[in-house]
């Protein structure tokens, strides 16, 4: 692929971007203990006799990222494609999500989300509704703890009309007092649902231990949050956001490079920046030493239980051996936990882990919901799945399996060019490079058993380990031997 450069801040450069679009398969074996046999004490070495091959690996298409930057700071990527849905995509990223929301309003950028396209300065709610519906559109908005995605989604004959509704959406929201009230009844209902669950409050307390007072450990709603959201914080959340400066525009579709830029520049070109930008994130000051909690939940069957401690930020050298021993150890429905806590022992419907990566940090969650009686010895087992990980490694079939599993999701989630532009907007947000979705594979496939290994001892060490269950109290004798807890 040509490279081409154009001088001062409007730099163009084309690059190949080697993005899985086709299907991948994957297969993963599964294991089921069949009662009274003897425990699982270690994972297969082998396959079940009889499974088909793997498929041969499939080649990834090459495709050009056109990277260009406004005069008024704003990043536009391009992804010119060929063939394919006559469709084209627009995904808007800014930096500040919901570690930014101000102290007591945890949630608001929820709010912001869902506000958006609810009325802007010239279109009404219903007419924006009416204007996607006449273009065979879509438009929808989500928030993370790092920043807020905008998308659009419609036929590309429709292109241009539908960049111009999607920069007013993005540019000029007037957060309507009648819809501001709405949204925040429906949020403080849902949150009602959300907190009668015993994993929500448990994800709480969880945040809460690992992070903190950081704002990463507090972006969850709160009844608080969602009551003291009004308009004007949100007109002020969005003029500190929504910045060109601090923002970028993904084009994908079966556009020309030189067209999709127009398109930014006519939608975008004008936009600036109003009074201060939101404050950047800081790096978490992560509590040294681990913490102990049980929530007490009066009548409960179940015991919520979560045990983790603080990792690393997203685009670490460390994340992708992360990935893989995670796969190993919770992440699928072969993994170490589920064979063990659910197939062998028979304590809980599901087992998993998960390493929840953010721009400035990030923490390593194993997780399951089990019987009150079997609470204590859950803990017990998922502390040996965790040192059997540090202290044996990992066989090369199993590691072969995780990379080939975590790989084909990977390229399965991301086959679509909605999801590749989606992707591309996540990672930026994420302070990721733009090459990070098309070098994933390759990385992945190079990850070694020591690498695995040494994430594994570093992460996975239960003495390291907070760990917070929320159930009935009568649980606490079970705790002890993990810990001196306290009630949330």
């Amino acid at each position: 692929m040509a490279i081409h450069n154009r001088s001062s801040r409007g730099a163009v450069v084309l690059r190949p971007l080697a993005l899985a679009l086709g299907a991948c398969l994957f297969a993963a074996a599964a294991h089921a203990q069949q009662p009274g046999a003897a425990p699982v004490t270690a994972p297969p070495t082998e396959l079940p006799a009889g499974l088909p091959d793997y498929d041969a690996d499939r080649p990834l298409p090459e495709l050009g990222l056109v990277e260009h930057r406004l005069d008024n700071g704003l990043t536009v990527w391009v992804l010119p494609r060929q063939g394919g849905l006559p469709k084209v995509d627009y995904v808007l990223a800014v930096r500040g999500g919901l570690a930014s929301d101000p102290a007591g309003l945890s949630g608001m950028s929820n709010l912001l989300a869902g506000l958006l396209q609810e009325g802007t300065a010239t279109r009404s709610s219903l007419q924006i509704a009416e204007e996607l519906q006449r273009l065979g559109a879509s438009m929808g908005a989500t928030a993370s703890s790092d920043g807020l995605l905008v998308i659009a989604s419609g036929l590309s004959s429709s292109a241009t009309p539908l960049a111009a509704l999607f920069a007013d959406v993005v540019r000029n929201p007037a957060f309507p007092a009648n819809e501001v009230q709405l949204a925040k009844t429906n949020a403080l209902q849902g949150l009602k649902a959300m907190e009668a669950q015993p994993g929500y409050q448990a994800n709480r307390a969880m945040g809460r231990v690992l992070f903190g007072s950081h704002p990463y450990g507090n972006t969850l709603p709160t009844e608080a949050g969602i009551t003291g959201t009004d308009a004007d914080g949100l007109r002020a959340a969005h003029v500190a956001r929504f910045r060109p400066e601090q923002a970028l525009l993904v084009i994908a579709g079966p556009l020309e490079a030189d067209a999709a830029l127009a398109l930014a520049r006519t939608a975008f070109g004008d936009w600036r920046g109003e009074g201060e930008a939101v404050t950047a994130v800081p790096a978490p000051d992560y509590p040294r030493e681990p913490q102990f909690v049980l929530v007490p939940r009066a009548g409960s069957v179940q015991s919520a239980v979560r045990i983790g401690r603080p990792a690393f930020d997203a685009d670490d050298d460390r994340a992708i051996p992360a990935a893989l021993a995670n796969t190993i150890l919770g992440g699928g429905f072969d993994s170490r936990l589920m064979r063990n806590l659910r197939e062998d022992k028979g304590y809980t419907y599901g087992a998993g882990s998960s390493f929840g990566l953010r721009a400035q940090g990030g923490a390593f969650q194993a997780q399951a919901d089990v019987r009150n009686e079997v609470t204590g010895a859950a803990i017990g087992e998922f502390f040996k799945e965790f040192e059997q990980m540090r202290n044996t490694v990992v066989a090369a079939d199993e590691l072969q399996r995780a990379k080939r599993y975590t790989a084909g999701t990977y390229l399965f989630q991301n086959q679509l060019q909605g999801a590749v532009a989606s992707a591309l907007a996540s990672n930026w947000v994420l302070g990721r490079p733009a090459d990070y979705l098309s070098s994933y594979v390759d990385r992945t496939s190079r990850v070694s058993a020591e690498q695995v290994q040494a994430v594994a001892r570093e992460f996975f060490d239960p003495k390291r380990q907070s760990i917070v269950v929320v159930g009935d109290a009568g649980v606490a004798a079970q705790l002890a031997p993990y810990g001196d807890f306290s009630a949330d």
